[in-house]
């Protein structure tokens, strides 16, 4: 089995697929390095393949022992995958401490000026307080105007609805097996600041080698994470997450809605099919010098295939993407799948 994102050396490896040949044949199998850190970056169109492809890394991250993979599902894709039987994992429901959140991410949190009234006192509550309740109760005591001690804490009053901020949230790493954060329907600012806070968690714990299992971070729609006030805190597992042994596997639609350096920085790019013209040239800036040829001419047709550009090996191939172990809940409803049974013709009223 040819590896990807490793050049010589053993460890834990997963099942992605098999190459697929020019003449369209499948080809020798494929895998992926485990045992090291890694930023994943999945992108295609809708339906192409790569919310599918992140759930068989995730399948096979669940039975890998080293790691500890945590799942940020906002579509609602992966809910099999936490409760079926041949792959450990569990649901969670998402929550972080809220002094997780550093006092800046707070103010941006909460649409709040650090500068102005009610955002100083945001500030300074998030510094001084790791609780909800500690924060309001440091913003009731401020020297400040009436006005702006209301403004702050009817702001994190907004905050405590989401019901997303908990000073005992469960853990999300230890004992294995994938862990997934249901987070379909959910404010967006609050799914921000869940993925915020486990981004800052697992930095932090592998920083003060406190991690255990190595952390693995995937994100589907991810784009909608690095728009947010998750923003920062996931440009640092870009740039600086693999020293300590942070991994981030990252799936979207949208390339082109990504930082540059969430494509500069990845070091495994697996590319389903794209047509929007703004995401092909997103990836056709980043075109490593070992790609022969326009990244546009290489570029997959059917569902289910990927052009993997492997930076480790400095290769870059079709692969088809195995079947998934788990049901896929990523597919759209149809209406004929839920249309009720046909009458027969003898129980068919006709009207006249």
């Amino acid at each position: 089995m040819r590896v990807l994102g490793r050049d010589g050396g053993d460890g834990p490896v997963g099942h992605l697929g098999r190459y697929r040949a020019r003449d369209g044949s499948p080809g020798a199998r494929v895998g992926v390095d485990l045992d090291r850190p890694h930023v994943v970056l999945i992108v295609g169109k809708r339906g192409a393949g790569k919310s599918y492809t992140m759930g068989v890394l995730a399948e096979e991250l669940a039975t890998t022992g080293g790691v500890s993979p945590v799942l940020g599902d906002p579509m609602g894709a992966f809910r099999s995958l936490a409760a079926a039987e041949c792959v450990p994992g569990r649901t969670v429901e998402p929550a972080v401490p809220a002094g997780a959140l550093s006092p800046r991410s707070w103010c941006a949190l909460l649409g709040l000026d650090p500068e102005g009234a009610a955002g100083a006192l945001v500030w300074r509550a998030a510094r001084e307080a790791d609780t909800l309740a500690g924060m309001a109760a440091d913003v009731a005591g401020a020297e400040a105007t009436r006005a702006a001690r209301r403004a702050a804490r009817n702001h994190l009053r907004l905050a405590e609805r989401w019901g997303v901020f908990d000073p005992d949230a469960a853990p999300l790493s230890g004992d294995g097996g994938c862990v997934v954060l249901p987070l379909a329907g959910r404010d967006r600012a609050a799914t921000n600041a869940v993925v915020a806070g486990v981004a800052d968690r697992c930095y932090e714990r592998c920083v003060d080698a406190d991690a255990g299992r190595l952390p693995w971070l995937l994100l589907d729609e991810a784009h909608a994470f690095f728009e947010g006030v998750a923003s920062t805190a996931l440009r640092r597992l870009l740039t600086r997450g693999r020293g300590p042994g942070v991994s981030l596997v990252a799936a979207t639609q949208r390339p082109g809605a990504l930082p540059a350096t969430a494509i500069s920085q990845a070091d495994i790019l697996v590319v389903h099919r794209l047509t929007g013209r703004a995401d092909r040239e997103a990836l056709a800036g980043a075109r490593p010098a070992y790609l022969s040829g326009a990244l546009d001419d290489r570029l997959p047709t059917a569902v289910g295939d990927a052009l993997v550009i492997d930076d480790a090996t400095e290769t870059v191939n079709t692969v088809t993407v195995r079947e998934r172990l788990t049901p896929h809940d990523g597919a759209s409803p149809r209406a004929s799948a839920r249309a009720e049974t046909p009458s027969t013709d003898a129980d068919t009223e006709t009207v006249e």
